[in-house]
C-alpha cells in the first residue's frame, strides 16, 4: 500500500508508543496497550492473551471515500488492532476499483449509495462508518441502524437537532450502538486537558479562550462545506464543534445559555450561502465563561484556559499532527499518537462489548443543540439563547 512518509511515521510511532503512553499520561479509553493482542492479517482471528477465548478484528465500511477516508481513516484501519476496512460505500465506480486493489477488498464488500441496504447481510461488516456530508448523516446512520450495523459518524452528528434524535433513536430501536468520531477524546493532549479542568488540579476553571479556522478561499468556492444545503452551516459546523467540544470536556459540564455573532463578510464568492466566521460565548452558568471563535478566512488553531492556580494551553491544539502543549508548571512532555487508530480502536471495543461509546450519539445531540443555539443567537444579532434539554 502506497503511502506518504507522514503515514508513515505515524504508524512507526503509534507501534512504539502503544506500550509507553500508558506511564506518561491519563488512561487512553477503551485502547488496550501491551495487552496481548498479536498482529494478525485482517478478519482472521486474534488471541486475547489470558482470555482462553479467540476475537477477530470487527470489520468497517467506510461510507464515502472523500479527502477524510482516504488520506486519515483508511491509512488509519491498516494500524488498528481491534477492526479493520472490510468494505467501502461510494457511488464512484472508479474509486472502488482504486479502493479494492489498494486494500485488497473483495467485490462483495463493495457497495454503492443503492444497494448499500444490503450490508444487513453481510457478515464480514460490523459497523458502518458515515463519512459524508454533514446533512446525509442522518439517512446513512438510519439505514445502517436498520441493517443491525453499529454506526460511527462523522460530526457534526447532524444538521438538525430533529435528526439528531431520530438517528439515537433508530440504534436504540434496532439494538444497535452509535458514536461519534470525536478523535480527540483519544488524544493524551486533550485527555490531559480533561484532567486538568475536570480534576481542578489548578483549582476551580475560571476562564476558556478557543479558536479553530482554516482558510477555504485558496480554492474552488463549489465545495460542499460552502453548501448550506449539504453542510448545514460554515466553520462552525466544521471547525468551531471543536471548540464547543473542548469547553464542555474542560469543564466537564453542559453551557446554559450561548450568545454569538457572525463575523463580517469579505468574500463574497466563498461565503454567499454560509458565515465566513462566527465569534461566541458559552456560558456554563458558574462563572466560567467561554470565549470562541471559527472562520473559514484565516487558519488558526489554541485551546487556553485559565484557573484559580494556573494555566494551561495547547497550540496546535486540533490538528492532525504538531501539538504542543504547556501548563503553568512547564511543558506538556506527550506524544502526538495516531488519533483515529485510537478512536477507531477504543470504539469497535466499545461496540463489542455492547457498550456505549466514550463517544456516543448522546453526546452529539448535545452537541448539535447547543450549534443550533450559537446560530439562532447569530442571527438574532447576539441574543442570549438558553441551552434547553
Amino acid at each position: 500500500m502506497e503511502s506518504n512518509p507522514f503515514q508513515q511515521d505515524r504508524r512507526r510511532f503509534l507501534k512504539g508508543v502503544t506500550l509507553t503512553i500508558g506511564a506518561s499520561v491519563i488512561t487512553l479509553p477503551l485502547f488496550s496497550m501491551g495487552s496481548g493482542f498479536f498482529e494478525s492479517p485482517q478478519g482472521q482471528e486474534l488471541q486475547v492473551a489470558g482470555s482462553g477465548s479467540q476475537q477477530r478484528k470487527l470489520g468497517v465500511a467506510l461510507v464515502g471515500l472523500g479527502k477524510y477516508s482516504t488520506d486519515q481513516l483508511a491509512p488509519a484501519l491498516q494500524q488498528t488492532k481491534d477492526c479493520y476496512l472490510a468494505g467501502i460505500v461510494t457511488g464512484t465506480p472508479s474509486k472502488a476499483q482504486e479502493w479494492k486493489a489498494k486494500y485488497n477488498i473483495p467485490d462483495k464488500n463493495v457497495y454503492n449509495y443503492s444497494n448499500f441496504d444490503k450490508i444487513a447481510d453481510n457478515k464480514d461488516i460490523d459497523i458502518v462508518y458515515v463519512v459524508l456530508p454533514n446533512s446525509m448523516h442522518a439517512e446513512y446512520v438510519i439505514r445502517a441502524a436498520k441493517a443491525k450495523k453499529h454506526v460511527i459518524t462523522e460530526k457534526p452528528m447532524a444538521t438538525s437537532v430533529a435528526d439528531a434524535e431520530r438517528m439515537i433513536a433508530a440504534c436504540r430501536e434496532n439494538g444497535v450502538q452509535l458514536a461519534v468520531g470525536y478523535r480527540l477524546h483519544f488524544d493524551p493532549f486533550h485527555q490531559r486537558v480533561m484532567e486538568l479542568g475536570q480534576k481542578q488540579v489548578y483549582g476551580k476553571v475560571q476562564h476558556i479562550n478557543t479558536t479553530n479556522s482554516g482558510n477555504q478561499t485558496h480554492g474552488s468556492p463549489d465545495i460542499w462545506r460552502l453548501d448550506r444545503e449539504l453542510s448545514g452551516g460554515g466553520p462552525l459546523m466544521d471547525m468551531g464543534i471543536y471548540c464547543v467540544q473542548a469547553a464542555c470536556y474542560t469543564t466537564g459540564k453542559t453551557p446554559v445559555a450561548v450568545t454569538a455573532r457572525f463575523g463580517e463578510v469579505t468574500n463574497s464568492k466563498y461565503f454567499s450561502e454560509v458565515e465566513q466566521s462566527i465569534n461566541w460565548q458559552m456560558d456554563f452558568g458558574d462563572g466560567v465563561i467561554a470565549e470562541c471563535n471559527s472562520s473559514y478566512a484565516e487558519s488558526k488553531d489554541m485551546l487556553e484556559a485559565k484557573a484559580e492556580k494556573g494555566w494551561w494551553k495547547l497550540g496546535p491544539s486540533y490538528g492532525y499532527e504538531g501539538k504542543k502543549g504547556e501548563t503553568s508548571s512547564g511543558k506538556m512532555d506527550l506524544p502526538n499518537v495516531y488519533e483515529q487508530a485510537l478512536q477507531m480502536d477504543g470504539q469497535a471495543e466499545s461496540f463489542r462489548k455492547n457498550q456505549p461509546s466514550i463517544t456516543p450519539g448522546e453526546m452529539g445531540l448535545r452537541d448539535v443543540k447547543i450549534l443550533m443555539a450559537i446560530y439562532e443567537s447569530a442571527r438574532a444579532g447576539g441574543k442570549r439563547v438558553t441551552i434547553t434539554g
